[in-house]
């Protein structure tokens, strides 16, 4: 197969562009990284010196891609059958807008918190932790005032917004709740967690919940072959 995907079942981002993968059944060879091992943390970072994953590599055209929703643009224009980006140009930049509006409002504040939680005593950043959280209130009550009368935060149908969103939601939901007064936004992440594509990643990423620091928290339902 000429596309490697380089992730980690329990990383986020990676989560992003597997749902994009699987939305269309694209097939794909995953190369599981272990960056706790120092040779091969230095190959990856060979590849991609940044060393976040994922990392995608298309061997038909010689060409290595990097970041999550620039990961699904490519595979939009010269992979995917189902298109995740659309054509329609207000369309395209309403979902671009809730893509970044994922990544940046609610998956950056998420992984502040859990960042924090694994740092050692005496460096940890209570203030940064508040200001995510008082932050990630303020993204689910705008999100909760978009999704009040549709479905889909972009194009009336499911887009890269949505795979931005779901790993977003899911490890904020369990970091930082939300607030019970917000029923669009609870009823989205509903139909995220419905999806196929969505519960194969999950089911993927259930053996390595244990690592996940807040998984005490997790809800006993993330933690079985039911969501």
């Amino acid at each position: 197969m000429p596309l490697t995907l380089y992730s980690h079942p329990l990383a986020s981002y990676c989560h992003k562009v597997l749902i994009a993968l699987y939305e269309n059944d694209t097939p794909f060879t995953a190369y599981l990284l272990d960056l706790g091992n120092p040779g091969e943390a230095a190959k990856f970072v060979d590849l991609w010196p940044v060393g976040k994953m994922p990392v995608l590599h298309d061997s038909d055209r010689n060409t290595t891609i990097a970041e999550s929703s620039i990961i699904i643009e490519y595979l939009d224009q010269h992979h995917f059958r189902a298109k995740l980006l659309p054509a329609d140009a207000q369309q395209n930049l309403d979902t671009r807008l809730w893509d970044r509006f994922c990544d940046l409002h609610i998956h950056e504040h998420m992984q502040k918190v859990v960042a924090d939680s694994l740092r050692p005593d005496g460096s940890k950043d209570p203030t940064g932790v508040t200001d995510a959280h008082n932050r990630l209130k303020t993204a689910y009550a705008m999100l909760d005032r978009h999704m009040a009368n549709r479905d889909w935060p972009a194009a009336e149908r499911f887009t890269l917004a949505d795979c931005a969103a779901t790993p977003a939601l899911f490890y904020a939901s369990i970091v930082s709740p939300f607030p019970p007064d917000h029923p669009h936004l609870t009823a989205y992440f509903e139909r995220l967690l419905a999806r196929p594509s969505v519960q194969r990643v999950l089911a993927e990423a259930r053996p390595f919940f244990q690592y996940f620091p807040f998984v005490a928290d997790m809800p006993a339902r993330f933690l079985t072959d039911q969501t």
